[in-house]
């Protein structure tokens, strides 16, 4: 898995997911943004284009963020999902969990 800090726009910082998110590579975005949360970041946009694939802990691993970013006021919304990650999505339920977006540029219309 790849994740890529792409810039801040209208106070969100933006960021990228590529490859797989799994129980191998979940602690590692959940380090990463934790990080970002740390230095102070409370507003994400993840664009999830480059996501192949994802397993039910990388979707523990986005409720563990949501959540403590909602108890900081913070927010964190999804992007572009595609294939059988949307699919898993919508399945699971987490999309009427998290807020999620055809595009980083849609997101921002609503951030």
């Amino acid at each position: 898995m790849k994740i890529t800090n792409t810039g801040k726009q209208k106070d969100c910082l933006l960021i990228t997911v590529e490859g797989r998110m799994d129980a191998v590579t979940t602690p590692e975005f959940e380090q990463t943004l934790g990080g970002w949360i740390d230095e102070g970041e409370i507003r994400f946009i993840v664009d999830f284009a480059g996501l192949d694939y994802i397993s039910s802990a990388g979707l523990r691993g986005i409720l563990t963020s949501v959540k403590r970013l909602k108890a900081m006021g913070g927010r964190i919304v999804l992007t572009a999902l595609r294939g059988t990650v949307k699919e898993v999505f919508e399945i699971s339920g987490f999309s009427t969990i998290i807020p999620i977006y055809e595009s980083v540029e849609a997101a921002l219309q609503e951030m």
